[in-house]
């Protein structure tokens, strides 16, 4: 399995690993936003193309391109070439530089950073046929209101995961009362029970509590009544890009 990442110039963004860590996430006292790793795993779940220049994206509120006024911190790589109002209305385009392919069947979900605000702009999604597009796809970001934002070098302003999103199609969502599913409702009922006794000692201040301060069953992959799970993981560490020479046959080389 594999991404192909074709850079079209020489000064096209690089391509890191996702990272988990999150400022705000890291600004809590006790680092508690780090408890949920459903959180934490979603923002290493992919790969980050990462500014290459500290840009300043100021917008009038008008819906022409000249409305927006996008300037660099340095004079290479020119902003034209990171970005730009390709489609006017508030929206900021960051070309990501690079023509991505996949295997057939794997298309490239794109998106801003998880569980990274930034105020004054909205990232947009697009998910990107990648098994077979010959240009590439760009990064659009949509300005809230009217001001200046701030783009600092080395900040990712674009993320990207793979999908089988055909697959998709295929799935049948069942709605069910939880009472039809009697072993998994005895587990539910347990888990309610437990949590309850557990905020409850909390409010009291109980010590053990105290100490404890959250309880870690999906931190540790474990069910109440017992048990593990077998697939559980609490980190993802995804490969770094890295150069290829030949072209590879199936994927676009020749």
């Amino acid at each position: 399995m594999r991404l192909d990442c074709y850079k079209i110039h020489e000064w096209a963004p690089q391509i890191v690993p996702g990272q988990g860590r999150r400022e705000w996430m890291d600004a809590f006292a006790d680092r508690h936003p780090y408890r949920c790793l459903p959180l934490t795993m979603a923002n290493c779940t992919g790969w980050e193309i990462i500014c290459p220049v500290g840009l300043t994206i100021e917008w009038d509120g008008g819906m022409m391109e000249e409305n927006i006024k996008i300037t660099g911190d340095e004079e290479w790589p020119p902003v034209k070439n990171v970005a730009d109002s390709h489609f006017r209305r508030g929206i900021v385009t960051f070309h990501t530089g690079h023509l991505f392919r996949t295997e057939p069947g794997w298309r490239v979900w794109t998106m801003g950073p998880p569980n990274e605000p930034k105020d004054g702009i909205y990232p947009l999604q697009g998910l990107v046929e990648t098994e077979w597009l010959p240009f590439p796809f760009t990064m659009n970001w949509q300005m809230t209101r009217p001001g200046k934002v701030r783009f600092e070098k080395g900040e990712p302003f674009c993320f990207v995961t793979l999908v089988q999103d055909t697959k998709l199609e295929e799935i049948q969502p069942n709605l069910r009362m939880l009472a039809d599913n009697p072993k998994l409702q005895e587990e539910f009922t347990v888990w309610s029970e437990s949590r309850g006794d557990f905020n409850k000692r909390l409010a009291n201040r109980e010590a053990q509590a105290m100490k404890d301060r959250w309880q870690r069953h999906y931190m540790k992959g474990q069910k109440v009544s017992g048990g593990e799970a077998e697939t559980h993981q609490t980190k993802r560490k995804l490969k770094e890009p890295k150069p290829v020479a030949k072209p590879l046959p199936g994927l676009g080389g020749s």
